[in-house]
């Protein structure tokens, strides 16, 4: 029995289905995790790709375990990538290549960087509604249901993720 699980791995068909069904919550897990669209797509496929190449060894019941944990390992390493990235243009003394004026540039660095700590602070619960209400546009009734809550509970941490937001922030 355990050799047909693993051979069902390698079926294209039963892979392509599996693809369909975990591709999109991947991509999205990835995205809320790490707030990068382009990455969460791009280490989205390369995990996929992973699972085809060692298809032989994984189980279909342990797929989506093996997807996620190479998929989350992945950002991980990526993100040491751009730490050492972003050193070396701190260290670097080169020219200033825009017209903007540089006071304006740091104060758009400086309000992106708070609001991307603010929206990080958030708890878990008012951060995943958040950002599935406001990144994938979906009503508070189709996150109730994926969320398996009521509505009332979605327009309640939607509200709480927005308030919070704005103490953290200081609008003014």
């Amino acid at each position: 029995m355990p050799t047909n699980s693993l051979s069902e791995t390698c079926n294209e068909i039963i892979f392509s289905k599996f693809f369909k069904n975990h591709a999109k919550s991947l991509r999205n897990f990835l995205f809320y995790k790490y707030g990068n669209r382009d990455q969460a797509e791009d280490l989205t496929q390369e995990a996929f790709i992973k699972l085809w190449q060692n298809c032989a060894s994984v189980p279909i019941e342990k797929a989506k375990s093996y997807l996620y944990t190479i998929a989350n390992n992945s950002s991980l390493n990526e993100i040491k990538h751009q730490k050492v990235v972003l050193e070396y243009e701190n260290n670097f003394a080169g020219a200033d290549k825009t017209n903007e004026n540089p006071e304006f540039i740091l104060e758009e660095k400086q309000f992106k960087s708070k609001l991307l700590k603010a929206i990080e602070n958030l708890n878990e619960t008012q951060r995943v509604a958040f950002l599935m209400h406001r990144i994938d546009g979906k009503k508070y009734s189709e996150i109730a249901e994926e969320l398996n809550i009521s509505v009332k509970a979605v327009e309640k941490r939607i509200h709480l993720a927005l308030v919070e937001l704005r103490k953290t922030i200081d609008f003014k």
